[in-house]
């Protein structure tokens, strides 16, 4: 007796080469039989016909720790249908403790962030410092670093001094452009991609450098993937959403992230407490705001009531991503037929952007994407990129029961199950837990805390493009 079927749903699974109307049944947390019609019984069975079933979303590119988004994300993540997600800055110990304490069923990873004042010294850490960076960060759960070059940067030696460790080490590594000699633009892009000097590199949200800042957005958009096209060991992603996502906190007098100093100055404002607060109340900048167990976005006087009685302390956003970069590399390709840009993500879990179904859907009824290759990079290709893919982002028999129904002609998930645990049902949140994935020498710290683990072995994750990979 199976544990559930799910009947009749329209099934899309590019890498089973299956997409039609299936029955789909889960046994003890896998995915035990696809077929036109299961005649065995089932403990429960799920009337799914008219909805659209898919792999499990992988969302490659979130926050879930209190420095950045908080204990919303789990809950925001499993209403956006997300099955799998990365967290991509940590701090490592909150990510965990939050998972362990607000978990919704879901399966994470987390890199922890290399910044300055906080896991390293000064903005040009040696190699033995990084050295220990990258093993007290595996001890608490990472399996790897970020490089927080938009945010808080380091020198451009110490950022490829990161990358060659992550590389030597098989840890993952994200880079988030930009160094102390170079912005977060497509200059600093192009310097993080030398930077990497032939080492996998982890490229997020590209969209985020070619903002139209500089020249036209498309052809900044253009201009991105054809520096990614030259660097085949550099796996990638960008997001829909039009926001991006900053932290308010000031010190000094001024924002502590360059980047938000600089979308500041893009709207008008002095890059100070007084700009900000000016900003807030004129609409520029929006804060994110915690209440019935999600964030939400407020400007005015309100927020800026927020802003202050945080001690600045908070999250913010700013309507600083045009479409025309956006939707532009969602959907361009090589020569070759790959998306230049490997994945869509969508810098979310507790910032408020979990968009992969409301937007990446709406490129499906649009016409510019099928829906296999909906799939293909919201989970086939992250499945791949983290060493998943034996288990995840596909269907076939064998594979977890990591599974996301939606309604299509809605953009919206319906059902959501992780390793055949209900996560999402119509609409209500009902996941418990965590499973984390850890290096080996984080299990006990995961453990610890009540999580069920995953081991991720040194150099399981590889970002690279499928151009590398072949």
């Amino acid at each position: 007796m199976y544990d559930l079927i799910l009947r009749g749903g329209i099934l899309c699974d590019p890498v089973s080469a299956r997409e039609g109307r299936f029955d789909i049944a889960f046994e003890a947390g896998k995915i035990s039989e696809v077929a036109p019609e299961i005649t065995a019984p089932a403990r429960r069975v799920e009337d799914v016909r008219g909805l659209h079933v898919l792999p499990g979303i992988i969302d490659s590119h979130v926050h879930v720790s209190n420095w950045m988004g908080g204990a919303a994300g789990h809950r925001m993540l499993a209403l956006a249908g997300v099955t799998t997600a990365l967290d991509m800055a940590g701090p490592i110990d909150s990510v965990m403790e939050i998972a362990a304490r607000t978990g919704t069923g879901l399966t994470l990873a987390c890199i922890d962030y290399i910044r300055p004042g906080h896991t390293v010294e000064g903005t040009d850490p040696d190699m033995p410092e990084l050295e220990a960076a990258l093993a007290r960060a595996r001890q608490a759960g990472a399996v790897g670093l970020k490089i927080l070059g938009g945010h808080f940067p380091l020198s451009a030696t110490a950022s490829g001094r990161v990358i060659e460790l992550c590389a030597r080490e098989g840890a993952h590594v994200a880079f988030h452009a930009g160094t102390l000699e170079t912005p977060q633009n497509l200059h600093g892009m192009r310097e993080a991609c030398d930077l990497a000097a032939g080492h996998p590199l982890h490229l997020p949200h590209v969209n985020a450098y070619a903002r139209g800042f500089e020249a036209s957005a498309h052809l900044e958009a253009w201009e991105a993937t054809r520096i990614l096209s030259a660097h085949p060991n550099i796996w990638s992603e960008s997001y829909l959403a039009p926001i991006n996502g900053n932290s308010a906190k000031c010190s000094n007098g001024i924002p502590e992230s360059v980047a938000t100093q600089r979308n500041l100055i893009a709207g008008g404002y002095s890059p100070d407490l007084d700009g900000m607060a000016k900003a807030i109340a004129e609409g520029w900048a929006w804060i994110h705001l915690y209440e019935d167990g999600v964030t939400h976005l407020e400007t005015g006087p309100v927020a800026v009531q927020a802003w202050r009685e945080a001690m600045t302390d908070i999250g913010m956003s700013f309507f600083v991503n045009p479409p025309e970069t956006s939707l532009s590399l969602a959907i361009l390709k090589r020569d070759d037929g790959s998306f230049a840009i490997d994945a869509l993500a969508t810098d979310g879990g507790g910032l408020p952007r979990n968009d992969l179904c409301e937007r990446g859907l709406a490129l499906v009824h649009l016409g510019a994407l099928r829906l296999a290759e909906f799939v293909h990079k919201t989970s086939v290709a992250p499945a791949r990129m983290m060493g998943l893919s034996g288990s995840k982002g596909h269907l076939g028999i064998g594979a977890d029961a990591d599974v996301t129904v939606i309604d299509l002609a809605a953009r919206k998930p319906v059902l959501s199950y992780g390793e055949g645990r209900a996560i999402l049902e119509r609409g209500k949140v009902v996941g418990q837990g965590t499973t984390m994935i850890v290096p080996p020498e984080g299990r006990a710290r995961a453990e610890s805390l009540g999580l069920r683990v995953h081991i991720a072995q040194a150099g399981s994750f590889r970002p690279v493009s499928p151009l590398h990979r072949a």
